[in-house]
């Protein structure tokens, strides 16, 4: 586990995730991932009505007044049920979430769902998981990803959220350039398992570059998935 970090993830309304990790805990995260949805979803203007209602935070550090690491979560009833993956991606286990109630004056439930019209694409479904590392640079995001990969897996089970931990600490550690992660549940979009010939989950799938290339079954191996992803 990281001993100091602060993280923050804005999801959309259709579950699509975008988040960053920073240890140097920067500030204006907000604009940065409203501009990264922008971006990835083709937007008209970044979706800042988003936040604060579809955000969670967790901010890991040193409590002077107990002389102990503290980790605070704090997240949003509308993610409230993103909580095993958030913890997944930020690589914490068991945390104790403080829900923040809506907050109607300023991101209400009513108030972002009057953009549903002109922002269609934030309540659709794109199974997308993209971390955003904008500290060693002050420039927009570039959409652009030097890889494309997609997992599918079944539902929510204890052995979904290890494969996602395994997943993403792979990337993090040995990927030094932009990736899209893309994770697909195929009791939720079987036409999309039947379309990519899944037989086994979890399978991960290199979509880019190409050729496509897969492994199925259990990825404990990282070698070996580190070699099919970058040859």
């Amino acid at each position: 586990m990281r001993e100091f970090f602060k993280g923050i993830a804005l999801f959309t309304p259709g579950g699509d995730l975008v988040y960053s990790l920073d240890p140097t805990k920067q500030e204006h995260w907000h604009l940065h991932l409203c501009l990264k949805l922008q971006s990835l979803l083709n937007l008209p203007e970044p979706p800042h009505f988003l936040v604060p209602a579809y955000t969670a935070t967790i901010d890991r550090g040193w409590n002077a007044q107990t002389q102990q690491i503290q980790t605070w979560a704090e997240i949003y009833p509308a993610v409230q049920r993103q909580r095993t993956l958030l913890e997944a991606i930020f690589g914490v286990d068991n945390l104790q979430w403080h829900q923040i109630p809506w907050q109607e004056e300023i991101s209400g439930r009513f108030l972002v769902e009057s953009y549903r019209t002109n922002f269609p694409q934030l309540w659709e479904s794109h199974d997308l998981i993209v971390p955003y590392n904008w500290s060693f640079t002050s420039e927009l995001p570039n959409i652009y990803s030097n890889y494309i990969l997609t997992l599918f897996v079944a539902g929510h089970s204890t052995n979904t959220r290890q494969t996602l931990k395994l997943i993403h600490e792979l990337l993090e550690k040995n990927l030094s350039t932009k990736y899209t992660l893309k994770v697909v549940d195929i009791f939720k979009h079987p036409e999309q398992a039947e379309n990519h010939h899944i037989s086994a989950t979890p399978t991960l799938i290199r979509l880019w570059p190409q050729p496509i290339k897969r492994v199925v079954g259990a990825l404990e191996d990282t070698e070996k998935i580190l070699k099919i992803i970058k040859d």
